[in-house]
Protein backbone atom coordinates (compact mmCIF):
# COMPACT_ATOMS: atom_id res chain seq x y z
CA UNK A 1 0.00 0.00 0.00
CA UNK A 2 1.80 3.59 -0.98
CA UNK A 3 1.52 5.46 1.36
CA UNK A 4 0.26 9.36 0.56
CA UNK A 5 1.30 12.19 3.37
CA UNK A 6 -1.73 14.11 5.46
CA UNK A 7 -1.15 17.64 6.90
CA UNK A 8 -1.98 17.51 10.68
CA UNK A 9 -5.34 18.98 10.33
CA UNK A 10 -6.05 16.90 7.49
CA UNK A 11 -5.35 13.89 9.76
CA UNK A 12 -7.65 15.37 12.13
CA UNK A 13 -10.46 15.79 10.10
CA UNK A 14 -10.15 12.48 8.78
CA UNK A 15 -9.80 10.61 12.37
CA UNK A 16 -12.65 12.93 13.29
CA UNK A 17 -14.94 11.59 10.27
CA UNK A 18 -14.18 8.11 10.53
CA UNK A 19 -15.22 8.02 14.41
CA UNK A 20 -18.04 9.85 13.18
CA UNK A 21 -18.67 7.30 10.48
CA UNK A 22 -17.89 4.41 13.01
CA UNK A 23 -14.62 3.25 10.85
CA UNK A 24 -11.27 3.34 10.38
CA UNK A 25 -9.03 5.88 8.72
CA UNK A 26 -8.28 3.79 6.18
CA UNK A 27 -11.66 2.70 5.07
CA UNK A 28 -12.91 6.56 5.86
CA UNK A 29 -10.60 8.19 3.46
CA UNK A 30 -11.40 5.48 0.57
CA UNK A 31 -15.08 5.65 0.84
CA UNK A 32 -15.15 9.54 0.91
CA UNK A 33 -12.66 10.06 -1.51
CA UNK A 34 -14.30 7.67 -3.67
CA UNK A 35 -17.67 9.34 -2.78
CA UNK A 36 -16.06 12.65 -4.31
CA UNK A 37 -14.16 11.08 -7.66
CA UNK A 38 -17.89 9.75 -8.37
CA UNK A 39 -19.57 13.38 -7.88
CA UNK A 40 -16.38 14.94 -9.96
CA UNK A 41 -16.70 12.24 -12.70
CA UNK A 42 -20.27 13.14 -13.01
CA UNK A 43 -20.17 16.77 -12.88
CA UNK A 44 -17.58 16.51 -15.50
CA UNK A 45 -19.84 14.86 -17.61
CA UNK A 46 -23.18 16.98 -17.28
CA UNK A 47 -20.79 20.35 -18.17
CA UNK A 48 -19.41 18.38 -20.89
CA UNK A 49 -23.35 17.65 -22.05
CA UNK A 50 -24.20 21.01 -21.39
CA UNK A 51 -21.33 22.49 -23.51
CA UNK A 52 -22.40 19.98 -26.58
CA UNK A 53 -26.04 21.21 -25.94
CA UNK A 54 -25.31 24.91 -26.32
CA UNK A 55 -22.77 24.50 -29.18
CA UNK A 56 -25.73 22.50 -31.55
CA UNK A 57 -27.76 25.63 -30.31
CA UNK A 58 -25.49 28.05 -31.87
CA UNK A 59 -24.95 25.93 -34.49
CA UNK A 60 -28.55 25.38 -35.60
CA UNK A 61 -28.98 28.92 -34.94
CA UNK A 62 -31.31 28.98 -31.47
CA UNK A 63 -29.39 32.52 -30.05
CA UNK A 64 -30.53 35.38 -28.87
CA UNK A 65 -28.31 38.26 -28.31
CA UNK A 66 -26.80 39.56 -24.76
CA UNK A 67 -29.59 43.17 -24.93
CA UNK A 68 -32.38 40.74 -25.46
CA UNK A 69 -31.22 38.03 -22.47
CA UNK A 70 -30.57 40.92 -20.09
CA UNK A 71 -34.01 42.74 -20.81
CA UNK A 72 -35.75 39.71 -19.72
CA UNK A 73 -34.04 39.51 -16.78
CA UNK A 74 -34.34 42.49 -15.92
CA UNK A 75 -38.31 42.32 -16.76
CA UNK A 76 -38.49 38.73 -15.04
CA UNK A 77 -36.53 39.64 -11.30
CA UNK A 78 -37.50 43.57 -11.49
CA UNK A 79 -34.12 44.73 -11.38
CA UNK A 80 -32.88 48.62 -12.57
CA UNK A 81 -31.56 49.19 -15.64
Amino acid sequence: MSMIPLTPERRAQLEEYAQRHGQDAASALDEALGAYLEWERQDSEEAVEGIRKGHADVTAGRTRSASEFLSEMRRKHDLPR
